[in-house]
């Protein structure tokens, strides 16, 4: 499964695969304009995999599309109410925002960084803390947004953790969210789990000179 785009200033790709042997994926993701030139970004892994898996991940994706402007904390714990007749999920939400900052909100294993160029080799500028728990069993009481800035042209990576963890030094920040997806997902996926990576690139503010 290959998508991308663009929202406003973001271009985004979406790379992932179910488990081998297997048709259907337990990883999900979803993009969405927040409006305000506001992104919103999350990456869903159901528990395990397989159809279950998927249901599960799909009903909190239903979630988010229909409540979008909603803050993040709040799109967590409505996430987790839809849930609670399935068999749960690690969620992880990130909103780009028109002010060139990143939201970002994460309940169990779905990882999210955010990568510049240095000397020579990508660097892991920032990382998501993430909350142990799973969305529709047991979702942590206090759940904090985190918000980090992000310059023009660094580099969103959400991943669940069907990637293996050693990613980042391979990252070809010179190519396209799209080429850089799919070269994660083809070089570090494992064989098993499913596995999927979100990649989006914020190109600066699209606000118009005053």
């Amino acid at each position: 499964m290959h998508e991308d785009g663009f929202i406003g200033a973001v271009e985004w790709a979406v790379a992932g695969r179910a488990l081998p042997g297997q048709k259907i994926s337990g990883d999900r993701s979803i993009v969405l304009d927040a409006g305000g030139g506001a992104v919103l970004f999350a990456v869903l892994d159901g528990l395990g995999h397989g159809k279950a898996a998927g249901e599960a991940a799909d009903r909190a994706a239903q979630v988010l599309s229909e409540n979008r402007a909603e803050p993040l904390d709040v799109l967590m714990v409505m996430c987790h109410r839809a849930m609670a007749d399935t068999r749960g999920a690690a969620v992880s939400l990130a909103l780009f925002s028109s002010k060139n900052q990143l939201h970002w909100l994460g309940v169990g294993n779905v990882e999210s960084r955010v990568v510049t160029a240095g000397h020579g080799k990508p660097v892991l500028r920032a990382t998501a803390m993430l909350t142990g728990g799973i969305v529709g069993y047991l979702l942590p009481p206090n759940l904090q947004t985190q918000t980090v800035s992000v310059r023009p042209g660094e580099l969103l990576l959400m991943v669940t953790d069907g990637i293996v963890d050693d990613y980042v030094d391979g990252i070809d920040l010179a190519k396209s969210t799209a080429d850089i997806a799919a070269d994660i997902l083809g070089s570090h996926a494992k064989d098993t789990d499913d596995a999927l990576v979100l990649a989006a690139r914020h190109r600066g503010r699209t606000d118009p000179a005053p």
